[in-house]
Order: C-alpha cells, then sequence, then structure tokens
C-alpha cells in the first residue's frame, strides 16, 4: 500500500512504495535531497518531520541521537513512512539532470602515492561519459557484490575516467585487494555520480576546506574545478594528518599555491615525527582553523575525511557565527563505523 509524502516547502507529493524510505522515493520522482552514505552514518539527510510518524532502520547514533528523535528529527535515508507524512526539505537543484548510471569501467593506474594510499584510474567505456559535479562519489561493486563508496578525485571535465584515492586499512576486505591482489585491466562496475557534497557556485563567499586522510579526495576534484573554470574567491585548504608520511600529492598543491594566488595551502599535522623536522602547524585540524578566524560568518566550509573531525568542525564553526547553511560535508566511514549503528 503506497504512502502520501509531501515535501516542504516545495509542497512536492510523492508516492512511497512498500518498505521504500523517503530519500530513495524522493531520489525515484527526481526530488534530490542532500544525502551522502545513504546507510544511516553520516547525518547529511538528516530533517524535521513536520506531520505524520516515520520508523528508522538501524542508524549511527552519531547521526541522529534519540533527543533529536523526539524532537521530530529523521534521517530520511533510512526512515520509512508509518502513514502518510510531511517533511521538511530543501531540494538540491544542481543534481537535477544529472543522470544516475551503472557503467564498467577497466583498471588503467594503480599509483601507490604513500605508504597507504593508492591512486587509481578507472577508465570508462569509450562511448561511455560520466557526468559529474566536483565532489560527488560512486558505489564500487566489489567481486562479493557488496559497494564500497569512494569519492570521485578528479574535476568533471575529465569525464572518460574516474580517479579515486583508496587508504589501505589492514584486514580490509576491498583495500586489502586493492593493496595487494588488483591488476591493470581488471573490470569493475561502478553506480553513479551520487552525493550532494559538491561545489556550490551560487555564492562569492571565501572558502574553507578541510580534510582529514583521503577526504583530500573530493576536495582535490573542487579544486581542479574551481581552477579550470577560472573561479576567483579565496580559497584555504586545511588538510590534517598525523604525521607526513600521510599526506601525498604535495607537489600537485604546492604548484596550485603557485599558479593561484587565491589558493592557499596548510598542512597540520597532529602526531609529527622527529624525522619529518616539521615547522609547520600542529594540533587538529579544525582547532587550528579556529585559531585563525574569529568569525566565520563570511564563509562557506567544506569538510570530508573521518566522522569526528566532520562532527567537531561543524559544532564549533556554527559556534563562531557560521550560518549551518554554509557548512558543507561528507564524512568518511569504514565498515567497522557502520557496524556500530543502533
Amino acid at each position: 500500500m503506497t504512502k502520501q509524502l509531501i515535501i516542504q516547502p516545495s509542497g512536492q507529493q510523492i508516492a512511497v512504495e512498500e518498505d521504500e524510505t523517503l530519500l530513495a522515493a524522493a531520489l525515484r520522482n527526481g526530488f534530490n535531497m542532500p544525502y551522502g552514505c545513504k546507510n544511516g552514518a553520516c547525518g547529511v539527510c538528516k530533517g524535521n518531520v513536520l506531520a505524520g510518524e516515520v520508523e528508522h532502520g538501524p542508524h549511527a547514533e552519531s547521526a541522529l541521537s534519540h533527543t533529536e528523535m523526539e524532537r521530530g528529527m529523521a534521517l530520511f535515508c533510512c526512515a520509512k513512512p508509518v502513514g502518510d507524512v510531511t517533511i521538511e526539505c530543501r531540494e538540491v537543484s544542481a543534481t537535477k539532470d544529472i543522470q544516475i548510471k551503472t557503467l564498467p569501467c577497466r583498471v588503467e593506474a594503480i599509483d601507490k602515492v604513500s605508504h597507504d594510499v593508492a591512486v587509481l584510474r578507472l577508465k570508462l567505456p569509450t562511448t561511455e561519459r560520466l557526468q559529474f559535479l566536483a565532489g560527488q562519489y560512486v558505489d564500487i561493486h566489489t567481486k562479493n557484490g557488496k559497494k564500497r563508496s569512494f569519492s570521485i578525485a578528479n574535476a568533471p571535465f575529465e569525464d572518460d575516467h574516474i580517479q579515486l584515492h583508496i587508504r589501505h586499512v589492514p584486514g580490509g576486505e576491498f583495500s586489502d585487494y586493492v593493496w595487494n591482489s588488483l591488476q591493470l585491466k581488471e573490470i569493475f562496475r561502478f553506480t553513479g555520480p551520487l552525493g550532494s557534497f559538491f561545489l556550490r557556485e551560487d555564492s562569492d563567499k571565501p572558502i574553507l576546506f578541510i580534510a582529514t586522510g583521503t577526504g583530500f579526495a573530493p576536495i582535490k576534484g573542487m579544486l581542479q574545478y574551481a581552477f579550470q573554470k577560472g573561479i576567483q574567491r579565496e580559497m584555504v585548504l586545511y588538510w590534517g594528518a598525523r604525521s607526513l608520511a600521510d599526506l601525498y600529492m604535495l607537489e600537485l598543491l604546492s604548484a596550485w599555491q603557485q599558479q593561484h594566488p587565491n589558493f592557499t595551502f596548510i598542512p597540520v599535522l597532529s602526531e609529527p615525527k622527529p624525522q619529518d623536522q616539521w615547522q609547520g602547524r600542529t594540533g587538529f585540524v579544525h582547532e587550528v582553523v579556529l585559531e585563525d578566524f574569529g568569525s566565520l560568518a563570511g564563509y562557506q566550509i567544506y569538510a570530508c575525511g573521518a566522522p569526528v573531525m566532520v562532527e567537531a568542525a561543524y559544532k564549533h564553526f556554527v559556534a563562531r557565527n557560521l550560518p549551518e547553511d554554509e557548512f558543507f560535508s561528507d564524512a568518511f566511514f569504514t565498515t567497522k563505523d557502520l557496524a556500530t549503528k543502533v
């Protein structure tokens, strides 16, 4: 039995099929909600239920707390309507005309750029191109039928391939395979582009990019796109890691900083090693941003990386006068993170 979903403030009415989530119903009907992980882990699709009742599937407490549920909030990616329901959700119009595809791709290059990061270049079929927004992600279909989400690290004008940055997590099924067994010319299938983490171009505010680990990947794509398009907004990248060995592609960032006067790169190490001879910034990356800015009222922020960083950044930056709707994020979860759902 179908149920009625009304989305405010647009007033769009959508029929929700049996056992379908609110997010799935909205996307099926061409309404582009903000979303990230699609499995109850990141909280990007969180919003208000104005009328009616929903029931939730498993989700992370950090993405939707019991207090928030009592206040009438829901995670639309894992919430199913009990009856007719009305929610409040803004539409991400930029993704509206982009088609989500499932395509084959061939491994064209495997570049181990650091002690634990492999950069994959996956070539698309000659008859296909992937239209995407800088910062979006794809789901890789693994050999055992599971899916793994990875951000697209190249810019949309390079639409004959996708670049992925894959960190080796010892014991991680897919990353172990990539690190130890993957061969050139192997074929994968992927679905994408997905997600609402992308560069908003309808603003002239200066941008702060905050990354940890391979959270640099989608931000690299955004920067590459911004430079190619000639965007002149001030852009600062704060990239946090434990030690110098955990950063990669530093030559590219150095070149960009020399070529583009509106771009600044600030690496931040939390546990620099003696051999690093580190003279730069130290500590947690979001705290370094707070040291540099008394107020964030006039900025846009794009944060990507460890969930604990993204959560802390949002909390502290909003307290520094950042408008809530100027914080865009994508938290990177491992299978271990997802196993802690409530």
